[in-house]
């Protein structure tokens, strides 16, 4: 199979310049292309510079249909508001799409549903192997214990994360309210403050932590009594990230147009 060529929107960056890194070590992947802002500083540099892996001779453009021209997948984890100019630009140049980025509002995910009728799109909010392992895990844990347990999800991320609770956090709580038959909307409680009052045992709880340079823990912990169920992930690099969302624009090229996600690539489904 012919490489596939990328382009990586927020090329500058730390998700953006870990994707142009790995590129460079994943066979059968090519970086064609590099995305930012207008009026981002480094617009016009080379994307292998920036991230540290030396010159490519792939120069950061600010002009999406130029990127777009020359690439097989577009992979994006920028900002909630950049997708769907990023979204449309895809649409209208027949090119797939693998979305990373969280925080998107019902508008957003429903302009990507709409995109994926006629091009392939992988749309997760989170591209880690590991991550989406724990998914299939939590499914299996929260059938298991049903509803003799009180379940409570605690994320933590780096100070910059601009979205709470996590695109991950509230996926984990979305399988497991699906597996005990509850819609999350009706029970997530997100955090707790003064006389509360005893805790239902039918609610799902988030707990964020905003700190440092943390890239990606998460714990989800089903706690009964006289035991406790803890299934946790913990990123130590976004190479994990980056990884899976390659591993995705690979997948990509042999699927029809559809909304796709890790459990699709992973064969987890």
């Amino acid at each position: 199979m012919p490489a596939t060529r990328i382009a990586v929107c927020g090329a500058a960056g730390r998700m953006g310049r870990a994707i142009i890194e790995l590129s460079r070590q994943t066979g059968g992947v090519i970086l064609s292309g590099a995305l930012e802002r207008p009026g981002v500083a480094a617009v016009g540099g080379d994307a292998g510079e920036l991230a540290g892996v030396g010159r490519l001779d792939v120069p950061i453009s600010d002009d999406v249909a130029a990127v777009l021209s020359d690439c097989d997948v577009l992979i994006d984890f920028t900002t909630a508001a950049a997708i769907p100019a990023h979204v449309d630009a895809c649409r209208r140049a027949g090119r797939r799409m693998v979305i990373g980025t969280t925080g998107l509002d019902a508008g957003a995910r429903t302009q990507i549903e709409v995109a994926a009728r006629e091009i392939p799109v992988v749309f997760a909010p989170n591209m880690s192997v590991g991550v989406n392992l724990c998914f299939k895990l939590l499914e299996m844990a929260a059938r298991v214990l049903g509803d003799g347990v009180d379940v409570e999800i605690i994320e933590a991320h780096h100070r910059h994360k601009i979205d709470a609770p996590s695109g991950t956090a509230l996926r984990m709580g979305e399988v497991v309210a699906a597996a005990l038959g509850r819609d999350l909307k009706d029970c997530a409680v997100y955090g707790r403050e003064g006389r509360t009052g005893e805790r239902d045992r039918k609610t799902i709880g988030f707990e964020t932590i905003r700190a440092g340079d943390i890239v990606g823990d998460h714990t989800v912990l089903f706690a009964g009594d006289g035991e406790r169920v803890e299934i946790s992930h913990k990123a130590t690099s976004r190479l994990t990230f980056a990884a899976g969302a390659l591993r995705a624009a690979r997948w990509l090229m042999q699927k029809p147009a559809g909304l796709y996600d890790m459990q699709d690539v992973l064969g987890l489904r």
